[in-house]
């Protein structure tokens, strides 16, 4: 997760550690899978036979944060009055495939280095209060090395979909690119160890559908902000929040990555 905002600050997200709770069932004659609650600020649930992790990712504040599973890949922010007025956000509750500091799901085909990158698409569908201030994104790691289970030293690419709240993202504007047939406004910043690139879709939505991820990676890459010979980590997509929070959600998620060179993922 990066700040991106009302001052522009940044922080460093810590790893989500596998802490569960059960907290609902499903009504009487229902067939679809009990859903689970997770209250604990770097707890997690593994989702779809662990081909997905839901984390919850509270790590700059101490305010009670739950996350609730649906159904499928869907969650909801189930707890969260969050009220920030500046700085970092509170927290960043994110569903994530592929490995996160160290922690990876199944079958993800992650790591995949950059530059042999063949294909990368993305579907979200959301649900977005009209109240709060919080951004809707994905957040994508790139690190000079296959593994790592701490910070990735490369970059760090944002695909805003959408925000409220007054929030923003780290670094400047420098330009404008369009990718899966939808305008983007490019900002790019460069933190201690890593370089941070954000796309920010001009006009906001709730949901992208089959999303070329890859055509982002790939002017990230042209912009020299991500480097071809290093390796994509994971894709995240939740809500950095500042303000509010309850209500966020995810309605289904689904990303794939393959290699254009099945030899060379590695």
């Amino acid at each position: 997760m990066t700040s991106r905002v009302l001052t522009h600050l940044r922080a460093v997200p810590a790893a989500a550690a596998a802490c569960l709770a059960l907290a609902a069932v499903a009504a009487p004659g229902a067939t679809a899978a009990p859903a689970e609650t997770n209250c604990q600020p770097q707890g997690s649930i593994s989702l779809n036979g662990g081909e997905y992790t839901l984390q919850n990712n509270e790590w700059n504040s101490s305010d009670p944060q739950c996350v609730t599973t649906t159904s499928g890949t869907g969650w909801t922010v189930s707890t969260a009055n969050f009220n920030l007025s500046g700085g970092a956000p509170a927290t960043y509750p994110s569903i994530y495939k592929g490995c996160h500091w160290g922690a990876c799901t199944t079958s993800s085909g992650l790591p995949i280095q950059v530059g042999n990158l063949g294909s990368a698409t993305s579907s979200w569908s959301t649900t977005q209060p009209g109240t709060g201030a919080y951004d809707v994104a994905y957040d994508l790691w790139t690190n000079s090395a296959p593994t790592t289970g701490g910070q990735p030293d490369d970059s760090e690419i944002m695909i805003w979909i959408n925000s409220r709240g007054g929030v923003g993202p780290f670094g400047g504007k420098v330009g404008t690119v369009s990718v899966s047939g939808l305008n983007w406004d490019v900002y790019t910043g460069r933190q201690t160890s890593w370089n941070i690139v954000s796309y920010v879709l001009q006009g906001g939505s709730t949901s992208v559908t089959n999303l070329d991820v890859k055509g982002l990676i790939n002017d990230s890459v042209q912009r020299g902000t991500t480097g071809a010979g290093s390796y994509l980590l994971d894709a995240e997509a939740g809500f950095e929040i500042w303000q509010g929070g309850q209500g966020l959600g995810t309605n289904s998620f689904s990303f794939s990555a393959s290699p254009a060179n099945a030899a060379a993922r590695r």
